[in-house]
């Protein structure tokens, strides 16, 4: 039997895969970016280490350079859906997302809490670790449920990815290493794979995500410039980081409540 197409390019949709669209040129740059703080963090840890002779105190530039280099990832990825829409997806789009979503807001965050807590012997390295590890399996469940599980309200159901990241890195900037900051780390592990239904940022909401992260990062740069009112502004940022997330699922618990109660007062009407 003669050898068909050796020498042809790959078509249907084998061909289309190995062809890259501008959305996921934004999906690889916030991968880049999860890398790179991973990098900037273990670099810190290790300089830290050989200076102090084992004795550990995190740099807040390095953590601050961290911070914003995730926060630029998650502008790629809060775009590179837009993209995708507006002009092209390749056929392996949703894919490249999500594994560029593992690197920036599950491992990155996770090794984060690892460099936090995991040198400062206030706390036993298991349950560090276990923290860590909670943060990085939650958001990779976090991720493959997204792919598989569509709510009919079209919302997110649990706490977006990004979202659990940036509240990880709030906690990790406000408060020192604690058996109170590690529960909290445990609780949006929690959330990202509870059934909370979290809205989905599009139109105007879409702007106010993209507004809010600009303001983080400029909030971020004079804090690790050591400028006037920085140290402030981070406490201010991170206090409605964890705010924002929490009010959430609170306001939900509030709205069930009240369909259970309108429910009594319909079935005893009847």
């Amino acid at each position: 039997m003669d050898d068909l197409g050796e020498d042809e390019e790959p078509r249907g949709p084998v061909g289309k895969a190995f062809r890259l669209s501008a959305a996921d040129s934004l999906s690889l740059g916030n991968a880049v970016c999860g890398f790179l703080a991973v990098c900037v963090l273990a670099w810190s840890a290790i300089t830290q280490l050989q200076q102090s002779k084992g004795e550990f105190q995190p740099d807040p530039r390095y953590f601050a350079t961290a911070v914003v280099l995730l926060l630029i990832g998650a502008t790629c990825d809060l775009f590179d859906g837009l993209v995708a829409r507006r002009f092209r997806a390749s056929a392996m789009g949703a894919e490249l997302d999500n594994l560029a979503d593992v690197i920036s807001f599950g491992f990155a965050p996770a090794f984060m809490v690892v460099a936090w807590a995991g040198f400062s012997h206030r706390l036993p390295l298991w349950l560090v670790l276990c923290a860590a590890v909670s943060v990085l399996v939650a958001g990779v469940v976090r991720l493959a449920r997204f792919a598989c599980v569509k709510t009919k309200s079209g919302d997110f159901m649990g706490l977006p990815i990004p979202m659990g990241a940036m509240t990880v890195v709030s906690i990790v900037l406000l408060f020192q290493p604690s058996y109170p900051t590690v529960i909290g780390v445990f609780a949006v592990a929690w959330l990202m794979v509870s059934r909370i239904e979290y809205p989905k940022p599009k139109g105007n909401l879409a702007a106010v995500v993209l507004a809010w992260i600009m303001v983080n990062v400029a909030c971020l740069i004079i804090w690790a410039a050591d400028l006037a009112g920085g140290d402030l502004l981070i406490q201010i940022g991170a206090c409605m980081q964890i705010a924002l997330v929490s009010a959430i699922p609170l306001r939900v618990l509030m709205f069930k409540r009240e369909q259970r109660k309108e429910r009594k007062v319909t079935e005893s009407v009847r």
